[in-house]
């Protein structure tokens, strides 16, 4: 059916509640009509969650992606409404009604401005997009094998959860200027991770592996191959010469480790396996040719 203007009005401040109501606990563009992808299947699942409703990825791009001549059916309305917080299509548009209800004129008009002023600023507040990729702390190869788990923080909401894509990497848009979050996997160590906007020219994140935990997997689990593979790649990777050194606490001295010494060491799930911190290293031609590490 032909839209009024006031249809196009409280449909286009429906969809801007939409994306209000979803950017609360999920990470994606600031206008309904830059999602693509996860972000409406996201979308969908959260729409599933609150109200028990499902609208289909065809609906999606009809009605959200681009502007239409044609309102969505009222079922839908309904169900958008009540993912919004309304009861219902009609509860929306009455409460929307209320700022250009006045009798004067000059009343209306100056509602009609406020209400479009918030939008833009909603719209148009700067938006800082943040990217980690995770990396090895030893090996600085990406850690694409298993996702990581992001705990991200705020002061004044609830904690929300993300997982590294393919890539090993973490895209996270905000106005804010800086953030904190947890990282934490099931074969690497627990971080916490600060950051802020204006320093995030290096977005590479070196994160520890829990060696305990993956060797203790390997014994377990009888995994022989996996294990010897472990093995052979720590051996490719450090320089047969390569210096390495265990410090120990309070200085009470140096320990130097030959390269087999030091593979043994990590790939053998005892207690103090637990306990190693990486200090530094150098690395040559693609090889560790000096190694620092304490065991706490």
């Amino acid at each position: 059916m032909s839209l009024e203007k006031t249809d196009i009005f409280h449909f286009e401040l429906l969809k801007k509640e939409i994306v209000s109501t979803f950017l609360k606990t999920h990470s994606a563009p600031k206008t309904i009509e830059e999602w693509k992808g996860e972000s409406i299947i996201l979308f969908q699942e959260d729409l599933f969650d609150k109200v028990k409703g499902k609208v289909s990825e065809k609906w999606f791009y009809t009605y959200c992606k681009k502007s239409t001549d044609k309102l969505p059916r009222i079922d839908i309305l309904n169900l958008l409404s009540r993912y919004v917080g309304y009861e219902n299509w009609n509860d929306f548009v009455n409460q929307h009604q209320k700022p250009i209800s006045k009798k004067n004129n000059y009343a209306k008009l100056g509602a009609l401005i406020l209400v479009i002023c918030l939008i833009a600023w909603n719209l148009f507040q700067p938006n800082n997009e943040y990217v980690f990729c995770f990396v090895d702390q030893i090996t600085d190869a990406p850690i694409t094998k298993t996702s990581l788990d992001i705990k991200m923080l705020s002061l004044h909401e609830s904690p929300t959860y993300f997982k590294t894509d393919s890539t090993g990497c973490f895209r996270y848009s905000t106005s804010e200027e800086q953030i904190t979050f947890v990282v934490s996997s099931p074969y690497h160590k627990t971080d916490t991770i600060k950051r802020s906007f204006s320093s995030n020219n290096n977005n590479t994140v070196r994160i520890a592996s829990d060696d305990y935990s993956l060797m203790l997997d390997y014994y377990a689990n009888n995994n022989v191959q996996e294990w010897k593979a472990h093995k052979a790649k720590l051996d490719n990777l450090i320089d047969p010469n390569a210096e390495i050194y265990r410090f120990y606490r309070n200085r009470l001295g140096v320990e130097i480790y030959s390269k087999m010494s030091f593979i043994q060491l990590i790939s053998t799930p005892t207690k103090s396996l637990q306990r190693i911190k990486i200090l530094d290293k150098s690395i040559r031609n693609g090889k560790i040719v000096k190694l620092k590490f304490i065991v706490k």
